[in-house]
């Protein structure tokens, strides 16, 4: 009787912890399910779903100099079909970023053949080529709930951000978004050892494509103080665009 006594609370004790691990796994795909539907849907209320052309103005500003501005069009397909068409300066205009999946290349009207670039590199002050041509988070980062907490008095919820692979433009990502709306708020950007780069600031949210969003993005640079580029977009209208847009022999027909 003993033994069996024995017995049955071993087994009860082994289901019990079986049950506590199934638990334990639930709430995890459930946290993990979550996070992923808070980045979809904070992305579209950035930019539509559907195909899109956008026009972007880019302050860059720095102590003591000058600001330096450019204006870019972005014609973007999915996450994975993007054209940044350089419009001004005028000693630019004609330059153009084509990003297919996270290949990237450059086309100068000077050069026969487009040359690959890196997401990461540096396109114009604080701005990297993936900020324009690669600039939603859902697909490039694996997303964890970290909590919520108040930002700026707007209840948010706060994320990480992990990089799928090196080929995306950042690392990590720590990124709040707003509980109201799921708007995103802002974000932090680290680099490959770990290293606080840049902060954004999405707002300015107005009526832009038929949906609020965040109209301004001040990305600040947290290595060198006072340096920052704000981002100021406009005219986004749902365009159709073929694929035969986002290919190397289409640069040199794109009308600007």
């Amino acid at each position: 009787m003993g033994m069996r006594m024995a017995i049955l609370r071993i087994a009860a004790l082994l289901t019990a912890v079986a049950l506590a691990g199934l638990s334990v796994k639930v709430t995890w795909a459930a946290d993990a399910e979550q996070a992923e539907r808070l980045v979809e849907q904070a992305d579209q209320v950035r930019f539509p779903r559907e195909s899109f052309q956008v026009d972007v103005n880019i302050t860059s500003m720095t102590p003591d100099r000058e600001p330096e501005r450019r204006k870019y069009r972005i014609l973007s397909k999915g996450n994975d079909n993007t054209l940044v068409i350089t419009l001004e300066p005028a000693a630019d205009k004609g330059q153009v970023l084509l990003m297919r999946g996270r290949d990237l290349w450059i086309y100068l009207p000077n050069l026969s053949q487009p040359v690959r670039l890196a997401l990461s590199q540096r396109l114009t002050g604080q701005v990297a080529n993936g900020d324009l041509a690669r600039a939603n988070f859902a697909g490039d980062y694996t997303p964890r709930l970290l909590g919520k907490e108040t930002l700026d008095d707007e209840p948010c919820f706060v994320l990480e951000l992990d990089a799928v692979d090196r080929g995306v433009t950042y690392h990590r990502v720590k990124y709040w978004v707003r509980e109201a709306g799921l708007q995103p708020q802002k974000a932090e950007f680290y680099s490959l050892s770990d290293r606080l780069l840049k902060i954004g600031h999405y707002r300015a949210f107005k009526a832009l494509g038929g949906k609020v969003r965040p109209t301004e993005v001040l990305i600040e640079d947290a290595l060198h103080q006072g340096e920052q580029s704000l981002l100021q977009y406009s005219n986004l209208q749902l365009k159709e665009l073929p694929d035969k847009m986002f290919s190397k022999d289409y640069l040199k027909r794109l009308d600007y």
